[in-house]
């Protein structure tokens, strides 16, 4: 197999960053990305990492593209190939993969739900993890998909986004928390009870942006396809109440009521409801009427327009964090202003491109992914795992859905599931469950605060990875066990397969070693594949 040989990084960012000095506005964003990254490593007299050989290229770029390692034929095709717009082309090929909708579907949803979501019911979120795949198979503009998950029409099962408010039933003060965080990047909890202390919000800005939601109720219809059907009703009338600070409540005290209002902008020009007007009364489960204005899609509005102070950043944040490991601004939900950027002119021009682009997200993940700043290797003197000027990629852990498609991939499993024609009698490995969602968590929420524990220790000791490890045509064992096949060849396919890279002669000696012992050679190459399994090598993304 080819290696790129390693070149000095130092020397090409230098002339990189000195071209693209001279070069024109129109200049793609690949580049831009690598002259700011440079300029702030000469500012800054910082070395960065080498980049990133084939192996570790190959398996990043899976993993964050498709959310699933590569398969070994995939592997020996990409490490084998000489062509010098080879990493380009596998880009393009990923982004256009339907594994991408449902890799960055399932980003999404951890997003929008987390692992425990609040509320009655939104455990289930068939239909809105539908759309959220549609959205992205269709890579959809960003705003429009976040405006009409914001308006939240039709129900949760045919639609999908009411689910999304659903968790805060009852609870506007919650849903503008998570909202303000999600979209505009801003924490205004600490306006909840009194005026921010470092940040220009004061506690009416918080009222006002949550009297948007005072009116939201959960209209439950039944069911259907054996899942909750909800849809989000309006009311018509009804206010957020305001009674100061915490410190100064009082038990009774019912407060004033507080109008909507954009966060440090204007209030909403509500109409005035027709003379004697009453709430309508739905019956049944009848879908709720809409209300005579709608505070709710006034706000969705606002926040995706383009010129919003805070969509456009808070969006171009997230997805720079999710491909380069820490945000521009960092944490990625604390975009306030005494949280400065790191590289502020270089947000301020992936923000203007994204505008420009319509919000494109899978035109700028190509630009990103391409740039040499992401192909760096992790490997770097610093040990920093959240180095703030990017001279190294960051090491990152994989999410359990990423771990459970590697492992299929990894042990054969899937492939040899595919070649059942009784698949539901054969039955199928599922350890995607609250079992498994309990100790592997939510490793990549932004903030960085990942830890091993004793937990996923014991999982993969006594969880069910034994399953994987099926003999049968197509899987892994099923080649390992081939004794007309030189034990050589047969230890390249082990790690090849499993950690998308050729053994090294130290591993190689042992595992020739361990497996010399004719005796129960089943089991040894069981253990072998265990072993590689749950390595931290495998555990991360490289």
């Amino acid at each position: 197999m080819n290696w790129q040989p390693r070149i000095s990084a130092l020397a090409l960012y230098a002339a990189m960053a000195l071209a693209a000095a001279a070069a024109a506005d129109d200049r793609p964003l690949r580049d831009v990305v690598d002259a700011e990254i440079a300029a702030a490593w000469e500012r800054e007299k910082i070395t960065p990492a080498s980049p990133a050989n084939d192996a570790e290229f190959l398996r990043r770029i899976y993993l964050d593209l498709v959310g699933v390692i590569p398969t070994y034929e995939e592997t020996v095709a990409f490490l084998g190939d000489a062509a010098s717009d080879k990493r380009q082309k596998l880009i393009d090929r990923l982004l256009d993969d339907p594994r991408y909708a449902q890799h960055q579907a399932d980003l999404w949803d951890l997003i929008l739900f987390g692992r425990n979501p609040p509320g009655y019911n939104t455990d289930r979120r068939d239909g809105i993890q539908r759309w959220l795949r549609e959205q992205f198979a269709a890579n959809r503009p960003y705003d429009e998909w976040v405006r009409e998950l914001l308006k939240a029409e039709g129900n949760s099962v045919e639609q999908g986004p009411p689910l999304y408010y659903a968790q805060y039933r009852n609870q506007p003060e919650d849903l503008n928390e998570v909202v303000s965080q999600t979209f505009l990047g801003v924490q205004l909890q600490c306006a909840r009870c009194h005026d921010h202390p470092f940040e220009e919000w004061k506690q009416l800005d918080f009222y006002g942006m949550a009297a948007f939601f005072a009116r939201l109720q959960v209209a439950d219809l039944g069911e259907k396809d054996k899942l909750p059907l909800m849809a989000i009703a309006e009311k018509s009338t009804g206010d957020v109440l305001f009674t100061g600070p915490a410190k100064n409540q009082q038990p009774g005290k019912k407060g004033d009521p507080v109008k909507p209002k954009f966060l440090l902008g204007e209030e909403l020009a509500e109409p005035p409801l027709p003379e004697g007007f009453k709430e309508p009364e739905r019956k049944g489960k009848e879908p709720p009427v809409p209300p005579v204005f709608s505070r709710k899609d006034q706000l969705a509005e606002w926040i995706t327009k383009a010129d919003n102070p805070y969509f456009a950043r808070a969006i171009t944040n997230r997805i720079w964090a999710q491909y380069m490991g820490r945000g521009i601004v960092h944490p990625i939900e604390n975009m306030s202003p005494s949280n400065k950027p790191s590289h502020p002119q270089l947000l301020d021009s992936l923000t203007k491109w994204l505008v420009e682009h319509k919000f494109d997200l899978k035109a700028f993940s190509r630009e990103l992914v391409s740039s040499r700043a992401y192909q760096l290797s992790s490997a770097a003197a610093s040990g920093d795992p959240f180095p703030i000027w990017f001279q190294h990629a960051r090491t990152r852990p994989l999410s359990a859905e990423e771990l459970v498609e590697s492992w299929r991939v990894a042990t054969g499993y899937a492939e040899w599931e595919a070649s059942k024609e009784e698949k539901k009698k054969e039955g199928r490995f599922r350890p995607l469950d609250g079992y498994m969602l309990q100790f592997f968590g939510q490793p990549n929420n932004g903030v960085g605060d990942f830890q091993g524990g004793l937990t996923e220790h014991l999982y993969m000791n006594n969880g069910p990875l034994g399953n994987l490890m099926v003999s049968g045509p197509g899987s892994l064992l099923e080649l390992l066990l081939k004794n007309d096949v030189p034990l050589d060849a047969r230890i390249d396919r082990l790690f090849v397969q499993i950690l998308s890279r050729p053994p090294s002669a130290e591993e190689r000696t042992k595992l020739a070693e361990l497996l010399a012992d004719e005796k129960q050679p089943e089991e040894r190459w069981r253990d072998a594949v265990w072993a590689l399994m749950t390595c931290s090598e495998f555990r991360f993304n490289h």
